[in-house]
Formats: C-alpha cells, structure tokens, sequence
C-alpha cells in the first residue's frame, strides 16, 4: 500500500510540473506572439480604423458591426454582423480575417438568413510611423464563399483584389483603396464591380480625452462591369464617427495594455441616381487585443 502511495505521489508531482512546464511555455508564447504584433504595429501609422474602408494597417482584434438600412422599395433590412469578425496578425508584413457570415433581418416579407463567409488577407509592403513619414501601402485579397441561405447570399465565389494607401499630415489621415470583384464563375452574369473608397479622419487631440475621437467623411463608390448593372455607378457619402482606442489593461508601470475598446457610428447616403439601398446606419464594435 505505501509502494502504492508513494507511485501515485511521484506521478502526480510529474503531472503536475509537465502541466506547469506545458502552462510556462503556452504563456512564454503568447508572450513572444504578443510582442511581435505590437513590434509591427509601432512600425506603421497609428490611425484609427475607417468605420466603412477595410484599413491598410494591421489589426488584430474582434469586430462586429450592426446595419440598419432601406432598399429601393423603403423596406428596412437589418445586417447582424456585416461579414466581420476575428482578425489576426501571425507574421510582421501579414494581416488574416475570418469573417462570421452576416444575418439579414428582413421587414418586407422575404426569408432572413444568414450570408456568404467571407476571408481576407493583408500583404504590408510599406509602412512608416508618425516620426518617420505616416504613410503605408498595404495588398488585400478577400474572397467569400456562397454559403447565404433563402437568397441571403450570392450564388459564386468571388476575389476581389484590393490596392490600400494611406497618407498622414499631422492629425489628418488619407486613406484610399481600390479593388475589383474576380467571380470565380458565371462571370458574365455577375458581372465586375469595381469599388474606390476614400477617407479622410480627423484626430479631435494628441492628448487627454480628446485624443480619443475621429470624425471622418468618407466616399464609397462601386463601378459596374457586365451583368445586370453594366455601366451603372453607386457611389455613398458617409459621415461618421469613431471612438478608439481606449485601453481597457495597464501594466504595473501604468502603460497601456493591448487590450482595447473602439467603437463608431455613421450613415451611408447615396449621392447617385442608381443604389441597391440607401440610408445605412453602420454601428461599428471592436476588441483590440
């Protein structure tokens, strides 16, 4: 009995320092993956992301965003998500979005359902700080898969590779992007869509509360080749606000930790003739981390 004993005293001592080695080294980890990303970070622009333009920088966080918005007939649809989700940076030059598939919420009698999945890849190519020339250059590929239910969804997969830019002068950020929509099939019936967004934010302050608000206006246009809007422009006007980053950890020195809150508020308003909907009130939320 004590032989026993003593062999199960030995072998939980040993699981336990395996678990305590196993715990050290998935903290030693994440302690080193951490520090890279901020290492990265501070090597680019420390603007605020657009509430509607996917941004050149790298972030790593969660976000979820809410849309209220009409279609042409004035039933209102509401967008649970808006096909955003986690976003991670595993390499110094490299950003990766996982997308949960968005839910509409219908007004007009049609099925609500989920969306399409989507994914997105950022390849940074450029990148300067405020102290050293606030400008970044950064490739996006996204793609998305049709898995939308009820007619929620398209019916191909599509790619759509994105040129970003970024320019800072004091506290004024630029930020353009231009992409096009690659289907993966029935491209002759889907047509292109040939999308130019552009930014502009507003740093309220360098320092106290203040520092904390960017107000913004940006352009979102979508330029249509082949399909059943051949030839025809929408473009969108967006006012908006963001509030960000307010740091939600210190460390023992009273520095801010990763772990962060931003949030924003703002309207899409056609400005042309044609548009699928209008009058999109976007609520953004996001976790820094």
């Amino acid at each position: 009995m004590k032989k026993r004993s003593l062999s199960i005293l030995l072998a939980s001592i040993g699981f336990m320092g395996a678990t305590s080695s196993l715990l050290g080294q998935t903290t030693s980890f994440i302690e080193r993956y951490q520090a890279r990303v901020s290492a990265t970070q501070a090597e680019q622009p420390h603007w605020v992301t657009p509430l509607v333009t996917v941004t050149p920088r790298l972030e790593q966080e969660i976000r979820t965003d809410f849309v209220h918005q009409y279609n042409t007939k004035g039933f209102a649809i509401w967008n649970y998500g808006n096909g955003k989700g986690l976003e991670l940076i595993p390499e110094r030059h490299t950003e990766i979005i996982v997308n949960v598939p968005p839910f509409f919420n219908r007004s007009n009698g049609q099925s609500d359902g989920f969306g399409d999945i989507s994914f997105l890849a950022k390849g940074r190519f450029y990148a300067r700080n405020e102290e050293h020339g606030n400008a970044i250059v950064t490739a996006f590929l996204a793609g998305s898969i049709p898995t939308g239910k009820n007619g929620n969804g398209g019916c191909c997969a599509v790619v759509t590779p994105t040129l970003a830019v970024g320019k800072g002068f004091g506290q004024i950020a630029l930020t353009s992007t231009a992409g096009g929509s690659l289907p993966v099939t029935n491209a002759t019936g889907l047509g292109h869509g040939i999308t130019w967004n552009n930014v502009v934010q507003y740093r309220v302050a360098k320092s106290g509360v203040a520092r904390f608000f960017w107000p913004e206006l940006e352009s979102n246009s979508t330029f249509y080749k082949g399909g059943s809007n051949d030839g025809k422009v929408a473009t969108f006007a967006t006012p908006g606000m963001i509030v960000g980053r307010i740091p939600l950890s210190h460390d023992a020195t009273g520095k801010p930790g990763r772990l962060g809150l931003t949030f924003g508020l703002g309207q899409q308003i056609a400005v042309t003739h044609f548009h699928t909907y209008n009058h999109a009130t976007v609520i953004t939320l996001r976790l820094p981390f």
